[in-house]
């Protein structure tokens, strides 16, 4: 999509970490219909480093920057336990929003924000965006094509060591609202719903192997930390369509060769590559026993990064059409994960009530 000056989208970001640095920052000194005006962090060092990479933008409080007129957008970049607030501050003075993930840390509040944004008739965006990338839409585009038939089951897996090995403050990875669910869940079960649909409920089982994890990089290297979450799940997911999904998430796995996601059908298997990217390599077998061949690329934005999903809201807004990374579905992925710990806390199946309309496939197209 070619944007003019008309197009252009002023954006102010509030939380400046490393998450800005990593991934949206350089994201959005490329992306031409996103201009970033303002910045806000606790940290107002940061907040103004932040805003001297932008040229014109300002550093200031998160409520200036709410209530600034020259924001038309707030990029909620705080921790998980902060999105909830400045969305809902971000509503109420009439300002679009898109979140990093999750959309919330409980059900209430992000209830509470969805009926927000309708009452005030504001688009809230949600990540994980990297579902619309080429690689999660050439696997959904080619499953809703029938390439391996009807679908069966679908297993994914994250299996890491823990964020404490690179994270120099890898705190709130271990504290409530947290953990492998909270933190890295969002792009599988997102993944795993856009290729399959809605869950209908869900099983799960949860273990801390551990009290305490070690930081070892940075300042604080050598400083032990307390784990008050679960830090290896595994649940059991039927979808709305009848196909099982297995899940295993883990922080717990010092190494591993499983795959990150396949889905099985009748008449073949897909390999899936990893759903906290934009792109790679999606594989099918079509024989039992037989081998893996790639397949081209059929859907999603090329080139993406982070930021396409507010990108892809704001495109969706001025055409009158849904946006694809909406707080719908990240209200429903934020119900399965609720589920999974209330499951494997209870030991009984926990059945999910929403049933979010899945978004088209993203056309071929480039970037948005």
């Amino acid at each position: 999509m070619k944007y003019n000056e008309d197009d252009v989208v002023n954006v102010g970001i509030v939380g400046c970490g490393n998450v800005l640095d990593l991934f949206y920052g350089p994201a959005l000194l490329r992306h031409p219909a996103l201009r970033v005006v303002a910045t806000a962090d606790e940290d107002s060092e940061r907040a103004a480093r932040a805003a001297a990479q932008f040229t014109g933008a300002k550093s200031m409080d998160a409520s200036a920057l709410i209530q600034s007129p020259a924001v038309e957008v707030v990029l909620n970049l705080t921790n998980p336990a902060g999105h909830a607030a400045v969305t809902t501050s971000a509503l109420h003075a009439g300002k679009r929003v898109y979140s990093e993930k999750p959309l919330a840390t409980t059900l209430g509040d992000a209830a509470a924000i969805l009926e927000l944004s309708e009452q005030n008739r504001l688009r809230v965006g949600c990540a994980p965006d990297t579902v619309l990338g080429t690689g999660i839409q050439t696997a959904r585009a080619f499953i809703d094509e029938g390439g391996i038939g009807t679908v069966a089951s679908a297993n994914a897996t994250l299996a890491l060591p823990g964020h404490e090995l690179w994270h120099p403050n890898p705190d709130f990875y271990y504290q409530p609202g947290g953990g492998p669910v909270l933190d890295m869940g969002p792009y599988y079960f997102s993944a795993l719903y856009h290729l399959l649909g809605p869950v209908a409920s869900v099983q799960a089982h949860s273990s801390r192997p551990t009290d305490v994890r070690t930081i070892r990089s940075g300042a604080r290297a050598g400083e032990q930390i307390p784990v008050m979450v679960d830090t290896h799940v595994s649940a059991l997911l039927r979808h709305e369509s009848g196909a099982v999904s297995t899940v295993i998430l883990s922080f717990d796995v010092v190494n591993s060769s499983m795959p990150f996601i396949e889905v099985h059908g009748s008449t073949g298997s897909i390999s899936v590559p990893d759903p906290d990217r934009f792109d790679g390599r999606v594989s099918v077998s079509r024989e039992r026993g037989g081998g893996w061949e790639d397949l081209p690329i059929l859907a999603g934005y090329i080139d993406a990064e982070r930021g396409v999903g507010l990108a892809d809201m704001v495109a969706a807004e001025l055409d009158g059409v849904p946006h694809r990374a909406n707080a719908q579905v990240a209200y429903h992925v934020l119900e399965v994960m609720t589920a999974i710990f209330d499951a494997a806390t209870t030991g009984t199946c926990t059945n999910i009530q929403s049933r979010p309309q899945r978004p088209a496939v993203v056309a071929l197209a480039e970037r948005k």
